[in-house]
């Protein structure tokens, strides 16, 4: 018995200089980060009769999204165990898309206070010295450790999924912006640059399609609420990575402290800081100032940081990187999903036509599971 047919690819169409004549879709998801690229891989895998459009402002992938700035952290530490089956899917799909950089690292919570499952802070990081001299035990005296957490390159997820979309015959629609259209229709504007280096649009099309979906981050919500008149409880934080200048290895764990994560990188370190909350309406990012010297850290980030010191010494050295203004520390929007979602990765319908899909802080550990879901429930939508 013979295999059936391979699918036939779908098309890409990378620069305005390659025509694009509109037709109907059946699924336009608008974004190409991990959450959007596997969304669309997922509906053709769902039902492989759907017309996918995946479309992206920028190139693949866009290294002005949060997707490349995540800290690419899988862990299980802290998380409901009503979500473990979620988290375990996740794993399971990043892995299979490839190589992502997937490595086995354990992951070090440091505490003040004694809990069960906790052990003394020089017990936990007795096999990684060189981590232990980044720590006052005596200010963070217990820690818990997940042996079965791991790093990933959140951008190879978003980059594989993508092509494996595009294989399973989704069609690409690169350097155009999206915006959803009552009535079932896409408005799409292609973007090309001048010999000034403007980004202008070349052409602007309306596509009619079944379902959009809005995969654009923390630009989700504003897009709904911008071109669709939909308000929704959803929000957004500017979350800075800041380099750590102190030495890592290929086993140094993943270290947390305080809600700042230290992500192991490149033989140094990537500073991942918390969110506390939402960045109000209009807010733009600005640097804050440290002993009356001039910083590239936002203010809150680096109040964060002050707070740290005594418990993570090394924040108080040279090697933080402070940067003289705000494009030297790498940053991005990053949605906050709200209501019911409670900050996890969540997909919602905001009318017949228009689905929305947030990532958020814990994308590292259960976003393609949202994916995957928001997948299916498109699919039976449209039957």
């Amino acid at each position: 018995m013979s295999a059936p047919p391979l699918p036939a690819p779908g098309r890409v169409w990378a620069h305005v200089g390659q025509p694009f004549a509109p037709s109907p879709y059946d699924v336009a998801v608008v974004g190409a980060g991990r959450m959007g690229a596997a969304a669309a891989l997922f509906l053709r895998q769902q039902a492989p009769a759907l017309r996918v459009l995946l479309v992206e402002e920028g190139g693949l992938p866009n290294e002005e999204g949060a997707t490349i700035l995540a800290p690419g952290v899988w862990s299980r530490l802290g998380l409901d165990p009503a979500l473990h089956p979620a988290a375990d899917w996740t794993r399971a799909a990043l892995q299979a898309l490839g190589d992502v950089g997937w490595e086995t690292r354990p992951l070090v919570a440091l505490h003040a206070e004694a809990a069960p499952g906790r052990v003394p802070t020089p017990e936990a990081l007795a096999p990684w010295p060189d981590s232990l001299a980044l720590v006052d035990p005596a200010a963070l005296p217990w820690a818990e450790v997940d042996r079965d957490a791991a790093t990933y390159r959140p951008g190879h997820v978003a980059l594989h999924a993508a092509q494996a979309a595009i294989r399973a015959g989704v069609d690409l629609l690169l350097n155009t912006r999206a915006a959803p259209q009552p009535g079932g229709r896409l408005y799409l504007e292609r973007l090309t640059v001048t010999n000034t280096h403007q980004i202008v649009t070349h052409e602007t099309l309306t596509v009619p399609v079944r379902a959009v979906v809005l995969a654009a981050g923390a630009g989700g919500p504003w897009l709904a609420e911008c071109a669709l008149g939909v308000h929704t409880r959803h929000a957004r934080a500017y979350r800075q990575t800041p380099h750590l200048a102190a030495p890592s290895t290929a086993q140094s764990p993943v270290l947390r402290a305080g809600g700042l994560t230290l992500r192991p990188q490149h033989g140094a370190y990537t500073l991942i800081p918390p969110l506390h909350g939402r960045d109000p309406h209009g807010y733009q990012p600005s640097g804050g100032q440290l002993t009356g010297v001039p910083t590239g850290l936002r203010r809150e980030t680096l109040e964060d940081l002050v707070a740290l010191m005594d418990r993570l010494p090394v924040l108080a050295t040279d090697a933080l990187h402070l940067g003289r203004s705000l494009a030297d520390v790498p940053g991005a929007w990053l949605a906050l999903p709200g209501g019911r979602a409670n900050g996890l990765p969540t997909f919602e319908a905001l009318d017949e036509h228009t689905w929305l899909l947030l990532g958020g802080p814990q994308a590292d550990t259960l976003g393609l599971h949202a994916a995957q879901g928001l997948a299916e429930a498109v699919a039976g939508a449209l039957g």
